[in-house]
């Protein structure tokens, strides 16, 4: 299935940055506020950035909930998520409409951590088919030299979900303040639908 712009769109009017666990501040916290004040110098286009309650366990429990409830997550938003993020935002796609979901750094299993065992996202399968059916678009970012994600996570997300992968070699896990690819790829997205 392709997820580049279909004839019959729901248009995106914001976007939402779903952080990675154990980040801190997330307006200081790796490209998180400089991605945010980006995407909202986009005209008619809002981004939202807020500290996530539950930051070091990220339970599922609690963050699907606050996506929904209080980010007022819809069918007419972007969700992008790193790391721990990634993983809230497809589990929230299983379940609600979104206009789609950005990856960044995404993987499928608690990799044997104990802290990623208890945020509750790796206690069932993934409905990737679920997730595509809600979206309409869902692109990827990943980094062959992640220093906590293999590759072989990363690209079965990719594969599961049929995702616009943007892989690269030299990325890490995408910590850096900015990330100027990540805007490029949402702003070139929403200018082209």
């Amino acid at each position: 299935m392709n997820f580049k712009c279909r004839k019959v769109m729901v248009k995106c009017k914001k976007a939402v940055i779903i952080p990675g666990n154990g980040a801190g501040d997330v307006f200081y916290s790796n490209w998180y506020g400089w991605l945010n004040k980006k995407l909202n110098s986009i005209y008619e286009f809002t981004c939202m950035l807020r500290n996530m309650p539950d930051p070091i366990y990220a339970r599922e429990s609690q963050w699907i909930t606050f996506m929904h409830d209080e980010l007022l997550i819809d069918e007419h938003t972007l969700i992008i998520g790193h790391s721990s993020g990634a993983c809230a935002a497809v589990r929230y796609a299983e379940k609600f409409k979104v206009y789609g979901v950005v990856l960044v750094s995404a993987y499928a299993s608690d990799l044997g951590d104990s802290i990623e065992k208890q945020s509750g996202y790796f206690d069932r399968p993934w409905q990737w088919d679920m997730v595509k059916a809600n979206t309409q678009w869902i692109c990827q970012f990943g980094s062959i030299d992640d220093p906590y994600l293999p590759w072989s996570e990363q690209k079965l997300v990719a594969e599961s979900l049929n995702a616009e992968l943007h892989e690269y070699i030299d990325m890490g896990h995408f910590n850096q303040s900015t990330c100027i690819e990540i805007f490029e790829v949402i702003k070139k997205h929403l200018l082209s639908c």
